[in-house]
C-alpha cells in the first residue's frame, strides 16, 4: 500500500469505514482490499471470536449467522454480532481467508461489555455501546445528520444513493475514494459533536487503538481495519498508549463463552428490535447477489410471489413496472431505482393500487425469512448437541417462518415430536406453541405452530444448567419448579405438563409437592383452580402412554376438600366479582369431577350443588348455576327447577340477585337459550318476573340481562322473541287447539330420533379418543 493511497493517512494503516450491513459497502470493501493488498485484516468485533473465525470458511457455514457471546455463569447475559452475505465485515473475513491472511477482531472484549449490567444484543457497535449508556443520553445518528446536510429527509435513501447503489469500482474509479469521503465527513461530525452521546465508544476506541498498535508491531502499516465509519476519526487520532490504557483500567470483567448461531433476515430488520438493523435485508441481499439488472430481477421475483398467491401477473406487468421504476428514479434525480421506486411501481402496476398484496411483498421479499446455517464443528453446550441430534432423528428442521404441524399421537414418531416440544416448553424454549387442532377435538391429535428465533440459542444455553440432554434437563427443571412453586395451581399445572412431556422421573417430586400444598391450602378457590388440570391428566394421560395413576389419590382428596369447603365459601357475603370468580370455579370443578372415577364422588358433588341451589345466603349467580348443572345431569326434576326459579324471581328477592340467578342458570355456553325455547314454563317465569321489575331497578339489572341473552345465537334469540311476542304457553294464532310451538312437534318422533343415533355414537367415540 502506497503512503498516499486514499483511505489512509501518510503513515497509517488502511481504514475502511462502513455501515455494518449494506451491499454497496461490502462490494466497496472487497474492491478496496483488492487494490490495497494488506498483509492482515482487523475487524470490528469481540476478540473472543478469533478462535471461531476459521469456521467462516467451512462449507457448512451459510449466512446470515451471528457471533454469540454470553457470560459463562449466566447465559442470559448475551450479545450477538450478526453477519450477512452483504455485511462488509463478512466480506473482509472471507477475502482474508481466501488468501490465507491473518484476520482478527479488535473491538472491546465481550468479557468487559457483558460485565456491565443490562448489556444488550447488538452487532459490534451496538453490543458494546448500549452498555453503560445513560437512559437519558441523547445519541447522535451520524447518517441522519449527513443526509440532512445533503438535503435528504430520509437517511436510508441518502445512504442508498451514495453507497448502496454503487455497482463497484470501475476502471477509472478510485476504489478507496468513498472511504476517504466518509472518513472526512465523520471527522467533521466528531469535531462538532464529540462522542455524540456514544460515550461507551471512547473506551471501545481506546481498545481498538491498542490492538492496532499490536498489529503495527507485527505487520508495520500493511494492514487494513474494517469498522463502523463513525470510529474512523478516533482510530486516526494521535493518542498515547498511556492515555488509552488509563481509559481501560479497572473495567469489570466476566468469563464468557462464544459460538456461531444461525440468524435470520427478519432479525436483521430494524423492526425486529436489533439496534444496528436495516429496514430491508431481503432487498439488500438481492442487490448484493444480482450484479447486473437488479431491478429487473427483483420485479421478476415479485411477479413470481404474486403468481403463487393466485394473482394475475404477466411478463408485460414486469416490463411496465421496470419502466415506471426507471421513470420515477429519473424524475427524482436518483442514480437508479431504489426500493421506494420499485415498490411504488409494483403497487401501481401489479397490485392495482392496493396495499394488501404490497404488504405481502414487503414481508416475504423486502424483509424475508432466510435462516442461516452453522456447521456442526461450532462449539455448543451439550444440551444443544442433544437437541440437534433429536431434531435430525425426528426430521424437525429449524425454520424462520411460521409453520403449522399436526401430530397424531398414536404414531410413534409424532408422539416423540410432541414429547420433545413439550419438554422444550418446560425449559422455556418456545420453539413450538400448541394451537387449537383443526377438524378434531380428540386427545390423540395436537397442532403446533413452529418458528425458530435466533434468541432460542440463548435459551438453550441457559437451560444447559439443568442437564446435558433435553430429557434430563426438563426433569431437573420440573423438580426445581415443583419445589419452588408458591401456589397449588402452579404445581397441578406442572404435573399436567410433566405428563404431556413424558417426564415420569419428575412425577414423584411433583406429586410430593402437590400433596404437601394440597394439605396446607385452605383457599377453596386455589383448590378449585387446581383440580381441572389433575382431572385432565388422569383422563388423558394414557393417550401418550404415561402412567397417571399416581395422581388419582391426590385428585380424589382434593375433590373431597372442595366438596366440604365450597358451600361455606359461597355463603360468605361475596361481592359481584367474587361471585363471578367462584361461578367459574364451580363450572371447572363440575367438569373435572365428571372425568374422575372415584367411588361416590359424583353423588357427593351433586349434594353440594343441591345445597348451593337451595341456600338463600348463596349469591343468585351461583344458585342459578348450581340449579342448571343439576338439571343438565338429570338430578333436578323440571318441577323442582321451576320451583327454585319461582322462589329466586319472587318479588321478595332483590332484582339484582334475581338477574344474577338468571345469568347463572341461562347464561354462558351451556345451551340456556335452547332450554328456554323448549321449556316455555321456565321462559314464562322469567318473562313474568321481567315485566314486574320496577323501572328504577330495571335500569340496574339490564346489563346483566343483556350479557345473558346477548350471547345466544341469532336463531335462538329469534325463537325466544317469537315465543315472548305471543306469550309463553300460547299457540300461534293460526294453529289449532293443542298445536305445538312453531318449529316443534307435539311429542318426540322416535323414527327421526333413531336416525341420528349412529352419528351421535360416532361423535362420542371420537371425543373419547
Amino acid at each position: 500500500m502506497s503512503p498516499g493511497t486514499a483511505g489512509k493517512d501518510a503513515t497509517g494503516p488502511l481504514l475502511l469505514g462502513v455501515r455494518h450491513h449494506g451491499p454497496g459497502s461490502a462490494r466497496a470493501v472487497r474492491a478496496a482490499l483488492d487494490a490495497a493488498r494488506p498483509a492482515a485484516v482487523l475487524i470490528e468485533g469481540p476478540p473472543e471470536g478469533d478462535a471461531l473465525l476459521p469456521l467462516a470458511a467451512d462449507p457448512g457455514m451459510r449466512p446470515p449467522v451471528a457471533l454469540l457471546a454470553h457470560a459463562a455463569d449466566d447465559p442470559g447475559r448475551a450479545a450477538f454480532w450478526p453477519l450477512a452475505d452483504f455485511s462488509p465485515e463478512w466480506t473482509a473475513i472471507r477475502w482474508a481467508q481466501e488468501r490465507d491472511l491473518p484476520v482478527r477482531f479488535i473491538d472491546l472484549p465481550a468479557a468487559h461489555s457483558l460485565a456491565v449490567p443490562e448489556s444488550g444484543e447488538g452487532a459490534g457497535e451496538e453490543a458494546g455501546e448500549e452498555a453503560g449508556e445513560g437512559a437519558g443520553a441523547v445519541r447522535l445518528d451520524p447518517l441522519a445528520v449527513l443526509a440532512e446536510t445533503a438535503g435528504y429527509e430520509d437517511p436510508e435513501r441518502w445512504w442508498e444513493d451514495v453507497v448502496e447503489h454503487r455497482g463497484g469500482a470501475g476502471p477509472a474509479t478510485d476504489p478507496l475514494a468513498v472511504f476517504e469521503a466518509l472518513g472526512e465527513a465523520m471527522g467533521a461530525l466528531r469535531e462538532a459533536y464529540g462522542a455524540g452521546g456514544h460515550h461507551r465508544d471512547l473506551v471501545r476506541e481506546a481498545y481498538m487503538r491498542q490492538r492496532m498498535r499490536a498489529a503495527r508491531r507485527e505487520f508495520g502499516d500493511a494492514y487494513a481495519v474494517v469498522c463502523g465509519a463513525w470510529h474512523v476519526p478516533a482510530l486516526r487520532a494521535k493518542t498515547t498508549a498511556a492515555a488509552d490504557k488509563a481509559l481501560l483500567t479497572g473495567l469489570p470483567k466476566v468469563k464468557v463463552e462464544t459460538t456461531w448461531v444461525p440468524w435470520t433476515h427478519r432479525r436483521l430488520a430494524r423492526a425486529g428490535g436489533y439496534g444496528a438493523g436495516i429496514t430491508s435485508p431481503g432487498w439488500y441481499a438481492h442487490l448484493f447477489a444480482a450484479r447486473d439488472r437488479p431491478v429487473e430481477r427483483w420485479l421478476t421475483k415479485v411477479a413470481g410471489l404474486l403468481r403463487e398467491e393466485d394473482r394475475q401477473v404477466s411478463p408485460a406487468h414486469v416490463i411496465e413496472a421496470v419502466r415506471l421504476a426507471d421513470t420515477l428514479a429519473a424524475m427524482r434525480g436518483r442514480p437508479e431505482p431504489g426500493l421506494t421506486e420499485t415498490l411504488e411501481a409494483v403497487r401501481a402496476v401489479m397490485c392495482d393500487g392496493s396495499d394488501i398484496p404490497l404488504a405481502l411483498i414487503e414481508d416475504r421479499l423486502v424483509v424475508g425469512d432466510v435462516l442461516g446455517e452453522v456447521p456442526d464443528a461450532a462449539p455448543v453446550v451439550p444440551l444443544q448437541r442433544d437437541l440437534t441430534r433429536q431434531q435430525r432423528s425426528l426430521r424437525l428442521k429449524s425454520e424462520a417462518q411460521d409453520r403449522e404441524m399436526e401430530l397424531d399421537l398414536r404414531k410413534d414418531t409424532d408422539a416423540a415430536k410432541s414429547l420433545l416440544l413439550h419438554r422444550l416448553r418446560l425449559l422455556g424454549i418456545d420453539w413450538g406453541v400448541p394451537t387449537a387442532s383443526r377438524g378434531s377435538t380428540g386427545t390423540f391429535r395436537e397442532t403446533w405452530r413452529l418458528r425458530w428465533e435466533p434468541e432460542l440459542a440463548v435459551r438453550v444455553a441457559e437451560a444447559g444448567i439443568w442437564g446435558t440432554t433435553v430429557l434430563g434437563a426438563a426433569t431437573a427443571k420440573a423438580e426445581a419448579d415443583a419445589a419452588g412453586a408458591a401456589e397449588l395451581g402452579e404445581v397441578t399445572a406442572l404435573a399436567e405438563r410433566c405428563l404431556l412431556a413424558g417426564l415420569s422421573g419428575a412425577l414423584p417430586a411433583v406429586l410430593r409437592a402437590l400433596a404437601d400444598r394440597a394439605a396446607l391450602d385452605t383457599d377453596v378457590a386455589g383448590l378449585a383452580k387446581a383440580l381441572p388440570a389433575l382431572a385432565r391428566s388422569l383422563r388423558y394421560g394414557d393417550v401418550r402412554g404415561t402412567d397417571a395413576a399416581a395422581l388419582a389419590t391426590v385428585a380424589a382428596g382434593l375433590a373431597e376438600r372442595i366438596c366440604v369447603a365450597l358451600p361455606p365459601a359461597c355463603a360468605a357475603g361475596l361481592d359481584a366479582d367474587a361471585a363471578e370468580e367462584l361461578r367459574g370455579h364451580v363450572d371447572g370443578v363440575h367438569g373435572a369431577i365428571g372425568l374422575l372415577d372415584a367411588e361416590g364422588l359424583r353423588e357427593r358433588w351433586a349434594a353440594v350443588l343441591r345445597t348451593l341451589a337451595g341456600r338463600d345466603t348463596v349469591p343468585g349467580l351461583i344458585r342459578g348455576r348450581a340449579a342448571r348443572l343439576l338439571l343438565d345431569d338429570g338430578r333436578l326434576p323440571p318441577e323442582e327447577t321451576a320451583r327454585l326459579m319461582g322462589l329466586s324471581l319472587s318479588p321478595a328477592c332483590a332484582p339484582a340477585d334475581a338477574a344474577g340467578w338468571i345469568e347463572g342458570f341461562a347464561g354462558g355456553a351451556s345451551g340456556g337459550g335452547t332450554l328456554l325455547v323448549h321449556d316455555e314454563r321456565l321462559l314464562g317465569l322469567i318473562d313474568a318476573w321481567l315485566v314486574s321489575v320496577p323501572k328504577r331497578a330495571f335500569v340496574d339489572v339490564l346489563p346483566l340481562l343483556r350479557r345473558t341473552f346477548g350471547g345466544y345465537e341469532s336463531g335462538v334469540r329469534r325463537s325466544l322473541g317469537e315465543l315472548v311476542r305471543r306469550g309463553p304457553g300460547r299457540a300461534p294464532a293460526d294453529a289449532g287447539a293443542g298445536a305445538a310451538p312453531a318449529g316443534f312437534g307435539p311429542e318426540l318422533d322416535p323414527v327421526r330420533a333413531d336416525a341420528v343415533v349412529d352419528l351421535v355414537h360416532l361423535l362420542l367415540a371420537g371425543a373419547r379418543r
